[in-house]
């Protein structure tokens, strides 16, 4: 049995797959009788070339289709034009009216599609603007949480440094308040000394200058 089917390659996780033509006994991404294009659902929207005369050739002559490729030929027109194709041939209409038909249909589909596309990069521009908002918003955030961050700790520097200061001071005062006393006990000592040694310098001075009125015997 000839079926027309999709061939895996390509990368893991960016798999593109070629539209071929097998026998249904081959394996999946085994040997094929002929390529008729590939199908790359890594693109929005999904990207697929074709040979629409080969494709239509094989659908006329009786190949299976499995659903994805069901899909991709819809997708395509080629069933459609298989259906207007059959109607020539059993003389329900002419060729004329058929060609008509699928230009008409294809038309309305490419409108369709480029609509599609618009819609899909005009969301994706607002995706896009609402990222940048967003990626915005966060630098804005790690802007200010980092200047808070700075402030505060510039604030604890500044604590840090007054409270240091105020620490030298008060030991400052505790040194000077501690050698005070002391010196105003060795200054109450040496008035004390001075007062002492004046009073005795003066007694000495006295005596010898008073006269001896000691009284003799008569």
């Amino acid at each position: 049995m000839i079926k027309i089917r999709l061939a895996r390659r390509g990368r893991k996780r960016l798999a593109i797959y070629d539209i071929v033509v097998a026998n249904s006994r081959s394996p999946r991404d085994g040997r094929f009788i002929e390529k008729l294009g590939v199908y790359n659902p890594n693109t929005v929207p999904a990207s697929i070339t074709l040979d629409p005369e080969r494709a239509l050739y094989w659908a006329m002559n009786g190949a299976q289709l499995t659903p994805t490729s069901r899909a991709i030929l819809s997708y395509k027109g080629i069933l459609y034009k298989k259906h207007l194709q059959v109607g020539v041939n059993k003389g329900a209409i002419t060729q004329e009216q058929a060609d008509e038909k699928f230009n008409a249909w294809q038309t309305k589909k490419t409108a369709q599609i480029d609509n599609r596309i618009g819609n899909l990069e005009g969301l994706k521009d607002a995706d896009k603007k609402a990222r940048l908002e967003a990626e915005s918003k966060i630098n804005q955030a790690r802007a200010d949480a980092l200047r808070e961050k700075k402030e505060a700790e510039n604030a604890a520097k500044a604590e840090v440094q007054k409270a240091k200061a105020d620490a030298e001071k008060a030991a400052a005062d505790a040194i000077r308040a501690e050698k005070e006393p002391k010196v105003e006990a060795v200054a109450e000592t040496v008035t004390e000394v001075v007062a002492e040694t004046v009073t005795e310098v003066v007694a000495e001075t006295v005596a010898e200058v008073q006269p001896d009125v000691t009284p003799t015997a008569e």
